[in-house]
């Protein structure tokens, strides 16, 4: 059985340390998890460092943890970022948590033209806490010692002026005539994928893109749904990059 993982402030720990599991997610390893002593569990900062070791103590305070091992997680020269429209029901929600079990390193949601939830700006602060507990959990569930960023929304036009700061931007679009299979991805640096709404991309904002130094690709011979097309596009990018 996979050691279960909670996330910690960790500061410098070296094998021997104990290290404390606290507050809300402390509480909710001990009363919810039901962790008991002398288990095995993963503590990680979500920095990219991490420990393993058995637990000394779990009670209502939440636990801790003696460092057998120190984890770091393995560097890496291209970073991710997705672009995700606002989508209804729960399909954000999914995008998000396939996407971290991926790996993006960091997720920026977008008001597109299209998109039929919209966030006022007195509910940003509350839509922004939401999506950033969804990657936290799903961060936890994958084991990966890195949480992504959740950055606060864009507009079509401040989108447009981020597309040409990273090394590659790629428009999923299923008009598109080039593949993502036929991209070369950079060596270092970062990629944005810009995932549209379930009603697609307008005109405008394809144009807006293009000037902008996006290219349009497709990642399936099929139509996907907004809450899968980042995902499977990131994970063609990510076997291209190992390839």
């Amino acid at each position: 059985m996979t050691d279960a993982m909670f996330l910690a402030d960790l500061d410098d720990p070296r094998v021997g340390d104990q290290v404390a599991v606290t507050g809300d997610e402390g509480r909710h390893a001990a009363i919810v998890r039901r962790i008991r002593k002398g288990e095995v569990v993963l503590v990680s900062d979500g920095i990219g460092t991490a420990i393993r070791g058995p637990v000394l103590t779990s009670d209502v305070n939440g636990l801790v943890v003696e460092v057998a091992e120190v984890l770091t997680a393995e560097p890496r020269t291209v970073r991710y970022t997705v672009v995700q429209a606002l989508a209804k029901g729960d399909r954000s929600e999914l995008a998000l948590e396939m996407l971290t079990e991926l790996g993006v390193d960091e997720v920026v949601p977008w008001q597109s033209t299209r998109s039929v939830v919209k966030w006022p700006p007195d509910k940003v602060e509350r839509a922004l806490a939401r999506w950033r507990s969804i990657v936290r959990e799903a961060t936890k569930q994958s084991r990966r010692f890195r949480v992504p960023r959740v950055s606060p929304p864009l507009t079509t036009a401040e989108l447009a002026l981020r597309v040409p700061e990273p090394a590659l931007t790629l428009v999923l679009h299923e008009g598109a005539t080039e593949w993502i299979s036929q991209v070369t991805p950079p060596v270092e640096g970062e990629v944005m994928l810009i995932v549209g709404p379930e009603g697609g991309l307008t005109p405008e904002e394809l144009e807006l893109f293009a000037e902008a130094g996006g290219r349009q690709v497709l990642v399936a011979d099929g139509v996907l749904r907004t809450s899968t097309a980042g995902t499977v596009a990131l994970a063609q990018l990510q076997a291209l990059e190992r390839a």
